[in-house]
């Protein structure tokens, strides 16, 4: 146990929230390697298609794996996943064919 009171013990994080924030962590990571945070992502320093495709994937089976555990979360969680799956399509070069882009194992295809 922790003496600071702004610290919580996981013990005491409901998995939901875990699983929430675990998901944001992947989507702002993702976003990153996107150059989603940069005036023109074309030409972010920070853009690395290779990495955000395994973001995506993970965020991808962590979404399609706790659904069903995520209550009024899942929409939004969800609709972050798609927007982010459609972002990594526009930035390819040569876009993969529908259904086998990043996470569309787990998703389907995303148009």
């Amino acid at each position: 146990m922790t003496d600071d009171p702004n610290i919580r013990e996981l013990a005491d994080i409901p998995a939901v929230e875990v699983i929430t924030r675990c998901a944001v962590m992947l989507m702002s990571a993702t976003a990153e390697k996107l150059g989603l945070s940069d005036d023109d992502p074309d030409d972010s320093p920070n853009r690395d298609l290779d990495e955000a495709r395994r973001l995506i994937t993970a965020l991808a089976g962590l979404v399609t794996a706790s659904a069903e555990y995520l209550g009024p979360h899942a929409g939004p969680v969800r609709d972050g996943l798609k927007t982010l799956q459609l972002a990594f399509r526009e930035a390819s070069a040569a876009p993969d064919e529908p259904g086998h882009g990043p996470g569309e194992k787990y998703t389907g295809p995303v148009w």
